[in-house]
């Protein structure tokens, strides 16, 4: 039988005077913990959610990886990637690989009667990915027809254009002073709230890129390539530089390396979590050390018997080591129940929104990783129980004989 586990026990089940000082201290404590726990909860899920819809988004316009030819210097035009099965196959060498596509980006002139705006559009193939404008999607639908464009409520808005409307494109050309104009219906209006790219972004069937640049069918701008694993993406993209077809004359980009300042940005608010992380660490830490000082001042007479009765100096630090035990089990219950149910409320009924403009979404975004919610839970159990022993050495210094007479 556990003798301190049983003694332990006692003590907490014993119904004691609710005016005795330990009690409301005790109480405190499981609450600072409890609040501690969900605080950090609660910003390791907000981070977790708004570096992966971030991420998302930024991947929905880019890819993972893309593949272009080497521009030289004294290349007045776009050098097209001429797709093979050479080429195809040398990329799929990587196993992690998942989906390749072409894609052409055009400058282009929008003008309404009353309106002009230039635009970047991008033609994609009939078999590009259209699930992530499908789920930002306002009104009408993605690409249908050779002819529809997909714009931008922020293009609409400055254009006062709807769906179903037609408009035309002017495509300058430096080699030629004929410029060319393509008309396009448009076919619906997506809204991502990342501003930099829904300004000017609008979405074409590739076919009429091709044309305007007089490519041939198999000619694309560049290949951009969907991994299986997003963790293996330096991994990947330093595997295709050396893996694939005459490596020398293309040049092969992750999206970190296209878009450093959103990923600096997203590693920056890393910081910011680990900091609140340790402040909610030392808060738990320091209320747990002070009621252990407490609860021990209060039962210096027991702790005396105890000695008196053979009980090691060890044999009594555990009797209040499994009490803090307990009660920081207890707050780290109350802050999970806690913590989840504020994030799954705000997950739910996106109780608190967010500056577009600045955040790139409307509401906080929430996302649960098991992994780091039990390695939060295990590491500030650890932590505070190691915290607890140096208070206890106070145990050692307590003699039986005046402990006992101790009032």
């Amino acid at each position: 039988m556990n003798v301190e586990y049983f003694i332990s026990k006692r003590i907490i089940s014993a119904k004691e005077n609710k005016n005795v000082f330990s009690r409301p201290i005790i109480r405190i404590t499981i609450s600072a913990i409890a609040l501690s726990v969900a605080v950090m909860l609660i910003s390791l899920s907000v981070l977790d959610g708004f570096k992966s819809e971030i991420t998302n988004k930024v991947i929905s316009f880019g890819s993972h990886i893309q593949i272009s030819a080497i521009q030289k210097s004294d290349d007045y035009y776009k050098v097209p990637v001429s797709v093979n099965d050479t080429l195809i196959n040398s990329i799929k060498n990587e196993n992690n690989v998942h989906h390749i596509d072409g894609v052409i980006y055009n400058f282009g002139l929008i003008k309404t009667n009353d309106e002009f705006l230039g635009i970047n559009l991008k033609g994609v193939s009939s078999d590009y990915n259209f699930d992530f404008f499908r789920e930002n999607l306002i009104k009408g639908d993605v690409i249908n027809s050779d002819s529809s464009i997909l714009i931008s409520s922020n293009i609409a808005s400055k254009l006062k254009l709807d769906i179903g409307e037609k408009l035309r494109i002017y495509f300058p050309n430096i080699s030629d002073e004929k410029i060319n104009v393509r008309p396009f219906y448009i076919s619906g209006i997506y809204n991502t709230s990342m501003e930099e790219f829904d300004a000017q972004l609008a979405l074409v069937n590739i076919e009429n890129l091709i044309k305007v640049n007089n490519w041939n069918q198999n000619q694309v701008e560049i290949l951009v390539i969907t991994l299986s694993d997003f963790e293996k993406l330096d991994e990947s993209t330093i595997n295709l530089m050396t893996s694939i077809d005459d490596y020398y004359k293309y040049d092969v980009s992750s999206i970190t390396d296209l878009y450093p300042q959103i990923f600096d940005w997203l590693n920056l608010q890393d910081v910011n979590v680990r900091v609140i992380i340790i402040l909610m660490l030392l808060v738990a830490g320091v209320n747990i050390v002070s009621s252990i000082l407490i609860l021990i001042l209060e039962k210096t007479k027991l702790i005396g018997i105890l000695k008196s009765l053979g009980l090691s100096n060890w044999s009594v630090r555990k009797v209040f080591l499994y009490n803090s035990m307990y009660l920081i089990s207890k707050g780290l219950l109350y802050g999970n129940v806690l913590g989840f149910t504020l994030l799954m409320l705000q997950q739910k009924f996106n109780i608190i929104s967010l500056d577009e403009k600045s955040y790139y979404m409307k509401t906080i975004p929430i996302s649960f990783d098991i992994s780091s919610i039990l390695f939060l839970n295990i590491g500030t159990l650890l932590i505070c129980f190691l915290m607890m022993i140096v208070p206890t050495i106070v145990i050692t210094k307590i003699s039986p004989i005046k402990a006992i007479r101790f009032q």
